[in-house]
């Protein structure tokens, strides 16, 4: 029965009406609610396209299944089993997940996915010189920033090196480099999609090789980039190598030059490089896997030297020769080379990838802009500037409190429809923020205007989620469907199903009134043999008709392998597919039976039992079901007899022309 709910769930399901129509005509009341011609019209004009034409049925007969449906939901709710727990958490799940596909622009997405699998095809070599500024910094100081990396891109321009203006200007430190690393001058070697924080990333991308970007703001500041070159993304690679460590971290006091190549020479000489990398190599987690390294792709090592040589291999099992990086002496030996995937196949780790990554930005700016379209949106003329006289000295330090004046805290900051969204709230939420910020000395009204719009932004979000119902048709229909089925799951759980397995005592009296409906037709106790050559049913037939058991039949027909006959012993009802046709009630071994192609049968029956009234415990399960359709008829007369029911009868007789 509960499978049978499924199918009613799908043929009947209501959603949030979008306003009625002034035509739209009220079908029918319960206790005096409306349904409409055109929810029921909605209904089944679904189920004329799901449902095969032998299984339709008239509109009238529908018009009486679809009022039970609204009878249960009444019901339901009357019961309050829409107030439940259990019944709010799981829709309250269900929402969120559902909601999440409607909380995106797939326009945009696509657009990114198709921008991030173009540039994963490549890689790019940039240098960089970064002047450090935060997002929180006053004007001035964020203008001085500003003006400080457009001067030093315009010298550039002029004719000076870049590598020597980042040594000179760079904020980051690897430019200038230190006693334990080489200045790289900015340079960060080759890098594809994903790597770099995605403005950063576009500007490289987005410059043409040997020129220099317009300053580009990230988190860290203002950056001018120079694309250096641009080469096919070749994919990943896995290798296994034998690893010596330099002689500074080397225990022993072996030479590993030496000792790596007396290794490289048995190698040479046929040695096991899998065996050899277990002995020998002194990194322990790769060691034990035979040498073996996770698959990378280039640019994600912290070794160039290792990279280049990795990619520099050819055919799996091909061995470079003993080679130095910076943490030692290594052998590596290719595994296997992994080319780029197709857009199909990556498509789905790049939309993850994307909502976990800046570009998201991208899909929330176009969100926002659809609602700020979409509702009025009334924000406080002087909100911001009542926080700004908050941020006295004390703001970004643990001494800062929230305000308690309950005047100040119920005034409305902003307005979305009938929701206000108040200072208290705000107030709350740049506390919490206040304690987390990251920044040395930022300034008060930077950060509150940031922090505004981040909020403002939560919220506005937050509203549409709340709000798709009524702005959404597709997704009122899906979450409606869940909804009101939920609700129905538990209502039949709790008046029929559970009813249906515990009354023991109702159970027997049904089973015993309706016995005629459960009687065994004639049956005999039989071996049904069959085999799919006609030598084979020969022999088979022979066989039982001298009393052979079914082993020794098996050993003497099923040889060298071949199954020619398969034996089913069991109790067969009259008509049982199993049964051949034209098959008769008979004792003893029957003639051979052939379906006209190579299915051939033989049924050696052993008893013929009579017509028999059948026990409860031996169809306890579709006594149970067919209790359970009893249950529900007798349930929705009761329904019936308890709610007011008006049917609108001029619209009831026009009803087939009014859902064409």
């Amino acid at each position: 029965m509960k499978k049978s709910i499924q199918l009613f769930l799908i043929l009947f399901v209501t959603f949030t009406s979008f306003g009625q129509s002034k035509k739209d005509k009220v079908l029918f009341t319960i206790e005096g609610e409306p349904t409409y011609v055109s929810e029921f019209s909605r209904v089944y004009k679904k189920n004329l396209d799901i449902i095969d034409k032998k299984d339709q049925k008239e509109i009238e007969e529908y018009f009486d299944l679809f009022l039970e449906y609204k009878l249960k939901l009444k019901e339901a709710r009357n019961l309050n089993l829409n107030e439940k727990d259990a019944y709010k958490k799981e829709l309250a799940g269900y929402r969120k997940q559902l909601s999440r596909n409607y909380l995106t622009d797939n326009n945009a997405t696509e657009k990114l996915v198709k921008e991030a699998y173009d540039r994963l095809q490549k890689e790019v070599k940039a240098s960089h010189i970064l002047i450090k500024v935060s997002l929180d910094s006053a004007p001035q100081d964020t203008l001085v920033a500003y003006e400080k990396i457009m001067n030093i891109r315009k010298s550039i321009i002029e004719g000076a090196d870049f590598g020597e203006m980042a040594v000179k200007h760079s904020n980051d430190p690897s430019a200038k480099g230190n006693k334990n690393i080489p200045a790289n001058k900015g340079n960060l070697g080759y890098f594809s999609a994903f790597r770099m924080v995605y403005p950063f990333e576009s500007a490289a991308f987005n410059t043409k090789v040997g020129e220099v970007s317009m300053p580009v703001r990230t988190q860290f500041g203002y950056h001018i980039i120079k694309t250096e070159d641009v080469r096919d993304n070749v994919g990943e690679v896995t290798v296994a190598h034998i690893l010596l460590l330099d002689v500074k971290e080397n225990e022993s006091k072996e030479d590993p030059e030496q000792k790596i190549k007396d290794i490289y020479s048995q190698i040479e000489a046929g040695g096991d490089f899998g065996k050899l990398a277990k002995r020998f190599s002194e990194d322990r987690s790769s060691g034990v896997n035979n040498g073996k390294l996770p698959k990378f792709g280039r640019g994600r090592l912290r070794s160039k030297a290792f990279e280049e040589v990795a990619f520099s291999l050819k055919e799996p099992k091909e061995i470079s020769k003993p080679f130095k990086s910076e943490f030692g002496w290594h052998i590596v030996q290719l595994v296997s080379k992994h080319g780029m995937k197709s857009f199909d196949e990556e498509k789905p780790s790049l939309e993850r990838k994307i909502k976990n990554d800046k570009r998201a930005n991208v899909i929330n700016s176009s969100i926002l802009k659809k609602i700020k379209k979409q509702y009025t949106i009334e924000e406080s003329a002087n909100g911001r500037n009542d926080f700004y006289d908050l941020a006295d000295a004390t703001f970004f330090s643990k001494a800062w409190r929230k305000p308690t004046d309950e005047a100040f805290n119920n005034k409305t900051l902003f307005q979305v429809k009938d929701t206000k969204v108040t200072y208290g709230e705000f107030a709350t939420y740049l506390q919490k923020i206040r304690a987390r910020a990251m920044v040395k000395n930022p300034e008060a009204k930077s950060f509150i205007n940031r922090y505004y719009t981040e909020f403002m932004n939560g919220r506005l979000m937050a509203f549409y989620e709340a709000d798709l119902e009524n702005i959404n048709e597709d997704f009122a229909a899906i979450y409606g469907e869940y909804r009101d089925g939920l609700l129905l799951f538990d209502l039949m759980e709790t008046e029929i199903w559970e009813k249906a397995k515990t009354d023991t005592i109702g159970l027997e009296k049904f089973f015993n009134a309706q016995k005629e409906d459960y009687k065994w037709e004639k049956r005999v106790e039989a071996v049904i043999a069959s085999c799919t050559q006609e030598d084979a049913a020969k022999k088979v037939q022979q066989h039982l008709n001298d009393g052979k058991s079914l082993d020794e039949i098996k050993e003497a027909i099923n040889k060298d392998n071949k199954v020619n006959v398969i034996f089913s012993p069991g109790i067969y009802e009259e008509g049982h597919r199993n049964l051949p046709k034209g098959f008769k009630f008979e004792k003893g071994v029957s003639k051979i039976f052939n379906d006209g192609n190579t299915d051939f049968t033989i049924v050696k029956v052993n008893e013929i039992m009579p017509v028999s009234y059948k026990k409860l415990t031996e169809i306890k399960g579709k006594v149970i079901s067919d209790y359970q359709v009893y249950l529900e008829k007798e349930w929705i007369k009761t329904l019936k007899k308890n709610y007011k029911i008006k049917i609108n009868k001029r619209t009831y007789r026009k009803l087939k022309k009014l859902v064409k």
